[in-house]
């Protein structure tokens, strides 16, 4: 679960999206491309605006952050809303990197107990693996300036996790995931770079039904 993965370059996030994201949208998808989720969908405050991939809600008491997340990310929560939620998660947990430094502890403690149902343990393994992601894409944003910066993403980052590869994590759940499979590869497919992306986004377009969510999301990228 340890990176050499990690290496990406900041330059090939902000200049095309790893390769991926269109003329629609800039900088590093986990942090700067609002996900597109189902009507009615249980998710983090935010506040309304054109551009709103950084508007968080100013009357959402930060301090419920940790415990919102995690009753959000139930078993029974679609892997849109659960990375929608998490890049929320992200944006709010940003401006305190002690609150940032528990709810990843949190969201990671959870893997250490094997649920019976394979599926519930996937999801786990995919937060996990996302949240980690997310948080080292807001530390490309911080590097380009596109935020006041805290300093390196490690600043949010509990000491013993600064090490972990949240691209292998996710792969942790494709293996165990009898369902979802499209969803995880988009997933993968924005926090890994060329060829790999290329290969996660064909894969989550093959396997996206016409007119759902994720065909929806897939319209912002460039499948080749």
């Amino acid at each position: 679960m340890f990176s050499t993965h990690r290496s990406f370059r900041l330059a090939a996030v902000l200049a095309a999206g790893l390769g991926l994201a269109s003329v629609a949208f800039a900088g590093p998808p986990l942090i700067c491309h609002p996900f597109t989720t189902g009507t009615g969908a249980s998710l983090l405050p935010w506040a309304e605006g054109s551009n709103d991939w950084h508007l968080p809600d100013r009357a959402y008491d930060r301090a419920n952050l940790v415990a919102d997340t995690l009753r959000l990310l139930t078993a029974d929560a679609p892997i849109l809303d659960r990375m929608e939620n998490m890049r929320r998660a992200t944006i709010y947990a940003e401006e305190s990197p002690a609150t940032a430094a528990a709810l990843l502890r949190a969201v990671v403690e959870r893997t250490k107990t094997k649920p019976a149902d394979a599926r519930d343990e996937a999801l786990e393994w995919f937060d996990a693996g996302y949240l980690v992601e997310t948080y080292r894409q807001l530390g490309l944003v911080y590097e380009h300036g596109m935020l006041p910066s805290h300093g390196r993403w490690t600043s949010l980052v509990p000491a013993e996790l600064t090490e972990l590869d949240g691209y292998a994590l996710v792969q942790k759940a494709v293996a165990l995931a009898p369902t979802s499979q499209a969803e995880l590869d988009f997933a993968s497919a924005l926090m890994s770079r060329e060829p790999l992306s290329a290969t996660h986004l064909r894969r989550a377009a093959s396997g996206a039904e016409a007119g759902s969510l994720l065909a929806q999301n897939l319209v912002h990228y460039d499948v080749r």
